[in-house]
C-alpha cells in the first residue's frame, strides 16, 4: 500500500441553500495550501476558504479524515464532508 498526502485549498461560495464548496485546488505542501486558501478567500464572490490535507492510498481509495490546516472567512462549521 502506497500512502500519499494531498494538500488542498477549498473556497466556499454562496448558494441558494446556504454555502457551497467551490473548486478545490491541489497544492504542494501545507504552507502553499494555507497561502492559496487565504488568497482565494479574498476574491470577489468567495465567502471563505479552508486549507486541509488528506492522507491515504489512491489505489484502494482508503483515505483518513481531512486534517484542517487553516480557515479564512465565512466557512461552514461542519467540515466533516471534506
Amino acid at each position: 500500500m502506497s500512502e500519499v498526502t494531498y494538500y488542498v485549498a477549498l473556497p466556499f461560495v454562496a448558494a441558494a441553500d446556504g454555502v457551497a464548496a467551490g473548486e478545490a485546488v491541489e497544492c504542494f505542501n501545507p504552507n502553499a495550501a494555507a497561502m492559496k486558501a487565504e488568497a482565494l478567500s479574498r476574491k470577489p464572490g468567495i465567502l471563505g476558504a479552508v486549507a486541509f490535507s488528506r492522507t491515504g492510498d489512491p489505489g484502494s481509495g482508503d483515505f483518513s479524515d481531512a486534517m484542517l490546516i487553516r480557515k479564512f472567512g465565512d466557512v461552514p462549521d461542519d467540515l466533516s464532508g471534506l
